[in-house]
């Protein structure tokens, strides 16, 4: 009787543990329910958002819509064609002229810098050059072939020689006037930069500093040191802007350039995933949900968790998006790109925390057999594997020996003693 009410009480004692268990795990269950949804859907998110631009690959990233530049003014059309067309002739140039006649010889003076194998002349503050024989001949604004133009004309006019048809004029630019312009922030090789007359332009001088950098946002920024406060921004990577870049008056000494670094694309990842943590990417580069929990090294093997939330600051507030893993990964749902500043958090759910308790309290063995050669066939599955994090931690995690890796608790070794006595 007194063993049948041992027994009895055991087995109450089992039926009470595991109604505590199923109660706890039942309230856990409801408090995790009842808990009030604060995350959009995707759906919504989506429309919330600017007009989409759909890649090859499916990936959506929201983009503003671009607006094609307007038409140009004839008077515009002309300004741009002055500015981008060939050099003209400005004040303070050196020109190298060269005359071949039989009647007339521009030979260099004693100790003086020919270009070209011609005589140097720079353009006085009156636009003109004085050549010996001909006078002054004004050249400021003109091309260089209309400069040679200019001289024959005056030699024409002054009638220095006497056969025209043998007469023929040369001119190069030796030393152009140039314009100091400090050129600062994003650019390659930022200083001053010297730009001629046609140049004197952000564009062109940008691309004297080396270009933009990697890490430039597209904007410069014109100080201009004759005009303290004026400051104008421009998005150079804008074609209206470098409509107006170039339409500007031209830049002068002592003005400054600044091209504007863009903020480093930072994307925050959390929660459930291998590496936690910021993920820093070059400015402009576009990185999609799974490229950042791939970065992250995947999400957690043991918890196999599915669902993550996504934190982007929309008008000043914070949206929290719902996203289902699984569903990107199969492709039923765009794998969109983030934006800078996003967090990517993946967080427990109730199936995840019901995992890691079982990982952390719980051992499973299964398939663990002694053979009449007293040899042992272990399999491992993979709900094992999910325990050996708790394994190692129970066990010290080092200097383990087999019998406290496959047989913990002494039942294999306890089953082989049994078969030794029943062979005696």
């Amino acid at each position: 009787m007194q063993g049948h009410d041992t027994t009895s009480n055991r087995a109450a004692c089992g039926r009470a543990a595991r109604r505590w268990v199923a109660g706890w795990l039942g309230a856990v269950l409801i408090a995790w329910a009842g808990c009030e949804e604060h995350r959009i859907s995707l759906s919504e998110f989506m429309a919330m958002q600017e007009p989409v631009e759909v890649d090859v690959e499916g990936a959506v990233a929201t983009q503003p819509a671009t607006t094609m530049p307007s038409t140009l003014s004839e008077e515009e059309e002309a300004l741009l064609d002055r500015e981008l067309g060939p050099y003209r002739v400005t004040y303070g140039d050196q020109l190298g002229v060269t005359v071949l006649s039989p009647d007339i010889s521009l030979a260099p003076a004693p100790g003086e810098v020919t270009a070209a194998g011609g005589r140097l002349f720079r353009v006085d503050r009156n636009g003109e050059i004085r050549i010996p024989q001909v006078g002054t001949v004004k050249v400021v604004g003109m091309e260089l072939e209309d400069v040679e133009a200019a001289i024959l004309d005056a030699l024409v006019k002054r009638q220095v020689f006497t056969d025209p048809d043998q007469i023929s004029v040369s001119v190069v630019l030796a030393a152009p006037y140039t314009t100091n312009v400090l050129v600062q922030g994003a650019a390659l090789t930022p200083g001053v930069v010297r730009l001629r007359q046609n140049e004197r332009n952000l564009m062109y001088a940008i691309a004297a500093a080396g270009g933009m950098t990697q890490i430039a946002s597209g904007e410069a920024i014109l100080r201009r040191l004759r005009r303290p406060g004026e400051e104008v921004r421009l998005n150079l990577f804008d074609p209206e802007a470098l409509k107006t870049a170039l339409l500007m008056p031209p830049l002068e000494d002592g003005d400054i350039v600044e091209v504007v670094a863009a903020q480093p694309n930072t994307i925050f990842v959390g929660g459930l995933v291998t590496v936690q943590g910021p993920q820093t990417y070059p400015p402009g580069t576009r990185v999609s949900v799974l490229q950042a929990v791939a970065a992250a090294s995947g999400v957690r093997p043991d918890l196999w968790p599915h669902e993550a939330t996504l934190i982007r600051c929309v008008n000043g507030r914070d949206v929290h998006v719902k996203l289902n893993l699984n569903r990107i990964q199969k492709a039923k749902d765009p794998n969109f790109m983030l934006a800078a500043g996003d967090v990517l958090w993946v967080p427990h759910t109730v199936e995840t925390r019901i995992r890691e308790w079982i990982n952390n309290n719980m051992f499973f063995r299964m398939g663990a057999t002694v053979n009449a050669n007293y040899s042992l066939d272990y399999s491992m599955p993979g709900v094992d594997y999910l325990n050996r994090a708790a394994r190692d931690a129970a066990f010290g995690g080092v200097n383990r020996t087999l019998q406290d890796q496959f047989d913990p608790f002494g039942f294999l070794l306890q089953n082989r003693s049994l078969q030794n006595l029943q062979g005696r």
